[in-house]
């Protein structure tokens, strides 16, 4: 009887603690969908201005990184550092730093932006 009771607490105990899913990882990534049409002026930019350019824009910006211009940013994605730091790829400087990473779908609107051609609309 003790037995079962051990087993049963611990089959409790370790399926309970079970968290790996998208919603709760990345909350509001559930109702984010990636535009067919992702602008640079409409949806890249706001959204580096929200998560990127508090340190990588302005007169100062972190580590000599701006990218709050088309022109800086297409730079970044030229040279693979843009999506390399985003997505936390080996040999490049996980950004945001001492945060955490961008949401799958945020990634995503990105990263459909530089499939798109990387245009500057």
């Amino acid at each position: 009887m003790s037995r079962i009771l051990i087993l049963l607490l611990i089959i409790l105990t370790v399926s309970s603690c079970y968290y790996d899913t998208a919603e709760i990882l990345y909350p509001g990534s559930a109702n984010c969908t990636v535009p067919a049409d992702v602008t640079f002026s409409l949806v890249v930019l706001p959204l580096l201005n929200t998560r990127c350019n508090n340190c990588h824009g302005g007169s100062s910006p972190s580590g000599g990184i701006a990218l709050d211009t088309y022109a800086d940013v297409l730079k970044y994605k030229e040279n693979g550092k843009l999506m390399g730091s985003i997505n936390f790829a080996s040999g490049y400087s996980p950004m945001p730093k001492n945060s955490g990473k961008l949401s799958p779908c945020e990634i995503g609107k990105i990263q459909a932006w530089i499939d798109a051609g990387t245009p500057n609309n």
